[in-house]
């Protein structure tokens, strides 16, 4: 795995390569990552800047009441963990993408643009994330009927020459995509857990050997199932395709939240299987915008539910624009992030989220429920307690490391408990996100 220097500054300050100790420097979390980010680029330096014995000479200047010299140094003193993890998963067939890599999938970057993860792991086929598909979304616990169908929309869409798009977990998901690979179709799975024991498993192996299958992950290779996790890679699944199916939403959840943010941000077509299960959120989805497929697989066209849709075209990438960009070859620097708005100006990586988190104004939470608050900035807050995961956190040290207002956060503690995300802890009031599936 020959990782460029900028690549490896990016993975030294955003990722984790072990067990999260208590005692260790933590990672930058993307909204901090994108305060140093958007420093370092107003300074004219590069990530690989940062790979140096005189670091502090680069960091003069730099001041963070949250990302302190001290811990920045030590993220980049961790070389050696860096070393043994990267061939420890380049043993099990994993590969690293950066922003700075010129396969990154452009879809991530042109729709979710700053919020697009800065890593990417992944093993098999990485040409197919640029190739867009059909998003299928479903529960874990579908019953026969739906995964039948499930299975029969991954098999007609191989026949077809279309990708499934899916998150790799069992139930709805599995389905689509060993029913697409199975038939001699491409699949992609963004999985939000145990990427390395996925690479091996026997299930999928056949599958990533022969090329037609890509699973991938923004999250540690070896990370244990997260409810945080598991919701964040939702928006991934929509913006990696051109279509999507929800074959069955709960009344809460991942596949509600994830359907609810498609329709609101209008990246793509969603489209929902009919059903007669009145606990289902299939018929609200339909209300809101999404619309009903051919309920009979028998007569149903994959190829139908690819329909203009009328957001934005994805961008073609102007990739000699990157900030921090250095010709291929020349150190073996990859090109770094893409310019927005204009050839001459771009970004690093991911810019503060906070602030478009502040835009979501208190007074959107007033008079309203919970559910109507914008669901990509609830994500983007459900993904920094992950990060904090296992800390039991209180809502005053949210606020302070996230600076938003109280009663923001206190909003959407109370969705999350709703949504078992996090659970709420007594004597005294805290919040810790649930880790087991």
């Amino acid at each position: 795995m020959n990782l460029s220097p900028s690549a490896q500054a990016t993975l030294l300050m955003t990722s984790y390569f072990g067990k999260v100790a208590n005692d260790g420097p933590r990672p930058l979390s993307i909204i901090e990552w994108g305060r140093f980010a958007q420093w370092l680029k107003e300074q004219k330096r590069t990530p690989d800047d940062l790979l140096t014995p005189v670091v502090n000479d680069h960091l003069e200047g730099w001041r963070d009441k949250k990302v302190d010299i001290v811990r920045i140094t030590q993220l980049l003193s961790r070389g050696h963990a860096l070393a043994l993890a990267v061939e420890k998963w380049q043993r099990a067939g994993l590969w690293i993408i950066t922003r700075a890599d010129p396969d990154y999938p452009v879809q991530l970057k042109s729709r979710l643009k700053t919020l697009s993860p800065p890593v990417l792991f992944g093993c098999g086929e990485r040409r197919l994330l640029n190739e867009g598909g059909l998003a299928v979304i479903g529960s874990r616990n579908a019953n026969d009927e739906d995964l039948a169908f499930t299975q029969e929309v991954g098999s007609k869409a191989a026949s077809q020459g279309i990708s499934i798009v899916s998150g790799g977990a069992r139930g709805v998901d599995e389905a689509a995509m060993l029913g697409a690979v199975n038939a001699g179709g491409n699949a992609i799975g963004i999985v939000a857990d145990s990427l390395l024991r996925s690479a091996t498993s026997k299930k999928w192996r056949k599958a990533v050997m022969d090329g037609h299958l890509a699973l991938v992950s923004p999250f540690y290779p070896e990370a244990g199932f997260s409810v945080g996790n598991a919701m964040a890679r939702n928006k991934y699944i929509y913006c990696l395709a051109e279509s999507s199916l929800v074959i069955h939403s709960g009344t809460r959840g991942g596949t509600l939240n994830g359907a609810e943010e498609n329709l609101k941000k209008n990246w793509v077509p969603l489209w929902v299987k009919p059903t007669q299960d009145a606990n289902a959120a299939n018929r609200s989805l339909v209300a809101k915008g999404g619309r009903w497929c051919e309920g009979d697989i028998q007569t149903l066209d994959v190829q139908s539910l690819f329909v203009p849709n009328t957001s934005p075209p994805v961008r073609e990438i102007d990739v000699q624009s990157d900030m921090f960009a250095m010709e291929v070859g020349e150190s073996n620097v990859l090109r770094e992030e893409l310019s927005e708005n204009s050839p001459k100006a771009s970004i690093l990586i991911v810019s503060d989220a906070k602030n478009a988190i502040e835009q979501a104004t208190l007074s959107s939470f007033e008079g309203s429920t919970l559910s109507e608050s914008p669901a990509d900035f609830y994500q983007v807050f459900i993904g920094e307690v992950a990060r904090r995961s296992p800390d039991s956190l209180t809502t005053d040290e949210l606020v302070a490391d996230l600076s938003l207002q109280k009663a923001q956060v206190n909003a959407w503690l109370k969705r999350a408990c709703e949504d078992g995300v996090v659970k709420k802890l007594r004597n005294p009031v805290r919040y810790q996100l649930v880790s087991e599936e």
